[in-house]
């Protein structure tokens, strides 16, 4: 756990810049061990064992939540670009335009050959 150095300071003392350790010093929190801290009782021990826990947990939920969307944002686009692309294959395909051709040729040839046979 961390213990910042303002809860040592006096109170009405303000922090000046100078060396650690000078009367005054900057406040900077420094790690220490529950287990080894004297003055700690088992309870409090505990404590501080479940706050850093639901830290740790915390930062790694954070830590998923933007994996998973940049994740969802990569299928997405992926997604987004395989319809793109379906789109644009099937409006450049002319196969139906030339079986209509196809068609209309035959049936001109039909109408042709009963005109000839009617005659």
């Amino acid at each position: 756990m961390w213990r910042h150095g303002a809860a040592r300071r006096r109170p009405g003392k303000m922090a000046a810049p100078g060396k650690p350790g000078e009367p005054g010093e900057a406040a900077f929190a420094r790690r220490i061990d529950p287990a080894r801290e004297p003055g700690l009782s088992p309870e409090q021990r505990r404590l501080m064992a479940q706050v850093e826990l639901a830290q740790r947990q915390r930062v790694l939920q954070r830590r998923l939540r933007s994996r998973n969307v940049l994740l969802a944002l990569g299928i997405g686009a992926v997604t987004l670009g395989i319809y793109g692309y379906t789109f644009y294959s099937v409006s450049q395909e002319r196969f139906l335009d030339d079986l209509e051709q196809e068609a209309e040729a035959a049936r001109a040839r039909a109408r042709a050959r009963a005109e000839g046979a009617a005659s």
